[in-house]
């Protein structure tokens, strides 16, 4: 198998993977949401529970490493099939895609957990 075959396999997997993975993240979120709702909490009761909690900061900051490679490679692919730009091109447009999203998600992640504009 040549270099370029490799990594489009690699990207195949990290597809795979991390769909896999934020199917339960995204189960978590949706079941506390409806729980946040049903309990008729306000979003500053939501955020009075969020501030200073480690373990929510953890899983959101996960959260959105997952999203930032899922969409990335998604988005890459999309470039290359559907607009047929080079890959190296795609491959830019992709990471900075994925830079994007880590510094605006993990932002939020910061915003929520401790309280302010990173």
């Amino acid at each position: 198998m040549n270099s370029h075959a490799i990594k489009s396999v690699r990207r195949w997997y990290w597809q795979r993977v991390t769909a896999m993975v934020m199917t339960v993240f995204v189960l978590i979120h949706i079941v506390v949401i409806v729980y946040a709702i049903q309990g008729g909490l306000s979003a500053e009761e939501i955020l009075a529970r969020t501030r200073a909690s480690l373990i929510w900061g953890l899983f959101y900051t996960v959260f959105v490493g997952l999203v930032a490679v899922h969409a990335s490679i998604g988005s890459r692919t999309v470039l290359l099939e559907w607009f047929r730009l080079k890959d190296s091109t795609a491959g830019i447009a992709a990471n900075l895609l994925a830079l994007a999203l880590l510094v605006l998600g993990w932002r939020a992640v910061w915003a929520v957990t401790f309280g302010g504009a990173a």
